[in-house]
């Protein structure tokens, strides 16, 4: 083994500000055939060396090579051969001590579990017909239906009909049935006719053991390890680097090819560790907010929280973003705690996207878990995003309003019978969230204006994999002896609500097939019992599944629902006034955002009990009443003072 040599410690730094920043794209490695060159950007190690290995996993290193100091805070060394199929790991020693060792901050291939990185080619990583692969066409945002899947949920159920069960290759099946012949997987989703498929974190996490997947270990993943290498666990072969990232691109290119695009759920505001992270084993302290006192400041509830506001850790994030829209042609991000990012970094992070797909979606969670020393004016958050063009937040106002508290399990919304105080915040959701004169502002939950400047800044949702499914929600909040019966038509009502507002629609994987969680509100790491996508749930409430997919074709074929605009909204949404019938109604017209309607009516009673309300005594043609839904419009209907079953919509039109 070549021993170390010593070496000139590196220059005292004041200040994470006296850092040099270095904007090479050489970080980590550069392989060709004939030499490897490492770079490690280091400025506070006195010492960096290169250890390598022929195995990802056991094994003592090969060879300890000591690193050079190069430019702006790096260190490098070059290796004349060809070293396709080494593994290995960077050290640094700081104040007299070497840390442990890491697979750098920069790794984009790793062996199992992460703790080595490796030199693949990465010609090698692609499926054929990569080079040719491209999303489906996406003409304006407010055109996006986003469904949220965790890979082991969609297809571990033993009667997914799926070979590939809890594999990233899962999505590339087609023609899987149930026992009771119901399309699932891949099937599934192009029957139901969403239009980006948003996966849970799939990069390299850390807490499930690739060494022992017969354990059955679950995690939802946002515990973050390696952030540019997909996970192995969904991987065929965790212990074979190429295998996990040609998979993945298998994956991307099957959606692609079925007429679906991808969405990363990304998690850069916190680490799993802290201490031990790859950030500290190479920068110590730097890529973290700290507090007054020293200690790590925890806005995400994980331990620590990320610095994005620094120079090199916001250059991080961007460029790791652009490597996965690159090179894993990924065609939208979902930031977890975005609010935890300052604003600058998100519009930064806006302008590079563009620059290589101006269709990329970008959104997020625009709150923190917990205070934080980034000031609130600076952070990402939902009031602040009228200053971040293009990027868009989740909707709790519409989430809340509609279901219910999440904060009070039991506490009924306005589509389960709570008319009171839940009126504005649904109306907040119908027009995205967005300036209208009619809605009542002050009205609302958890804030006093609007704040999204196009429609497509607002994400509306009921349920996500946080929290209570919808229909946990519903048995907790839906009281009477009625109750049991009432759930189909309320969960019909929901998704009435949301898939005709204006903004951007969510759906949580199982919602559209009444999928609950046996009432667990938080499984990130419960058993596959709890978590999994139960495909007999789809005949059984085939009923349901139907109605929320006519719902979504009649949203793809009217643009009226549409609308990108603000002034848009405020020109052709007009809410009528439905005295204390309890019931929210709106008029979308005339041809609104070029519709071939020329008038829509939207009703929603979300009284537990009939009503009546007077519409416009007109010749009006039926979509949708009394829980179902007829695109051909076979029903007329005349207006004047008409009923309205409980829980249900009405959705009319006029030529």
């Amino acid at each position: 083994m070549e021993k170390i040599k010593n070496h000139p410690s590196a220059k005292q730094l004041d200040s994470f500000d006296s850092y040099p920043c270095y904007y090479g794209s050489d970080l980590e490695l550069v392989y060709t055939s004939e030499k490897s060159i490492f770079t490690l950007w280091a400025p506070s190690a006195s010492k960096v060396r290169l250890n390598l290995y022929s195995s990802g996993e056991v094994g003592e290193a090969e060879e300890q090579l000591e690193m050079d100091m190069a430019d702006d805070g790096t260190w490098r060394i070059e290796l004349n051969r060809d070293l396709k199929g080494s593994f290995y790991t960077f050290q640094i020693e700081k104040d007299g001590n070497w840390l442990d060792e890491t697979p750098g901050i920069w790794a984009k291939a790793v062996g199992v579990n992460g703790y080595r990185a490796a030199v693949i080619d990465w010609n090698e990583t692609n499926p054929e017909g990569w080079e040719s692969d491209r999303a489906p066409e996406l003409k304006m945002y407010s055109d996006i239906i986003l469904y949220e899947l965790h890979h082991r949920d969609f297809s571990i159920d033993p009667d997914s009909g799926i070979e590939n069960k809890g594999k990233f290759l899962a999505l590339t099946e087609t023609g899987t049935k149930t026992t009771e012949g119901e399309a699932t997987g891949l099937d599934h989703l192009k029957e139901l006719g969403v239009t980006h498929i948003h996966i849970l974190p799939s990069f390299d996490f850390a807490t499930v053991d690739e060494t022992k997947l017969e354990e059955n270990n679950y995690n939802w993943g946002y515990d973050p390890k390696n952030y540019n290498v997909p996970d192995g666990s969904y991987s065929s072969n965790p212990s074979d680097p190429v295998i996990r990232i040609r998979e993945f691109k298998k994956m991307v290119q099957s959606l692609h090819q079925n007429g679906f695009r991808i969405v990363l759920d990304v998690v850069y505001n916190h680490t799993a560790s802290t201490k031990h992270s790859n950030f500290n084993l190479t920068v110590p302290d730097y890529f973290y907010r700290q507090n007054p006192d020293g200690s790590y400041s925890d806005a995400s509830g994980c331990g620590n929280e990320t610095a994005s506001e620094r120079e090199m850790v916001r250059h991080y994030i961007i460029e790791s973003v652009k490597f996965w829209a690159n090179e894993y042609h990924i065609d939208g991000f979902r930031f977890d705690l975005m609010g935890i990012h300052d604003i600058e970094t998100m519009n930064c992070l806006r302008e590079e996207l563009l620059k290589i797909d101006p269709t990329i979606f970008i959104y997020g969670e625009g709150w923190l878990a917990a205070d934080s020393p980034l000031p609130p004016e600076k952070r990402a958050v939902k009031e602040n995003v009228g200053q971040m063009e293009g990027i868009a937040v989740f909707n709790d106002e519409f989430r809340d309003g509609l279901k219910g508290s999440t904060f009070d399990e039991q506490e009924p919304g306005y589509a389960s019978g709570n008319i009171n105080g839940h009126f504005e915040p649904v109306k907040y959701g119908i027009v995205g969230g967005t300036q209208h004169p009619q809605v009542v502002y002050d009205g609302l939950l958890y804030c006093d204006a609007p704040y999204a400047g196009a429609p497509s800044q607002m994400i509306n949702f009921v349920s996500c994999h946080d929290g209570y499914t919808l229909v946990d929600k519903l048995k907790l909040s839906v009281h009477g002896e009625q109750a049991a019966d009432e759930l189909v038509p309320i969960v019909k009502l929901v998704h009435t609500v949301l898939l005709t507002s204006q903004g951007i629609p969510f759906i949580r994987g199982g919602d559209e097939i009444m999928q609950d969680k046996q009432g667990e509100p938080n499984s990130f790491k419960s058993p596959d019992a709890v978590n999994q996508i139960d495909w007999a749930f789809k005949a059984k409430n085939r009923d349901v599944f139907d109605y929320i997919r006519g719902l979504i074709m009649l949203r793809k074929a009217h643009p009226a629902f549409r609308i990108p605009t603000v002034e848009g909204v405020q020109q052709y949404l007009h809410f009528m006034d439905t005295g204390d019938s309890g019931v929210i109604a709106y008029t979308l017209g005339e041809y609104a955002n070029g519709d071939e309607w020329k008038e829509i009516l939207v009703a929603y009673n979300g009284n537990r009990h009939q009503t009546e309300f007077n519409i416009p005594k007109q010749d009006w043609i039926v979509v949708c009443r009394d829980g179902r839904i007829d695109l051909d419009g076979q029903e007329r209907m005349r207006g004047g003072n008409i009923q309205i079953m409980p829980s249900s919509a009405l959705i009319l039109y006029r030529e």
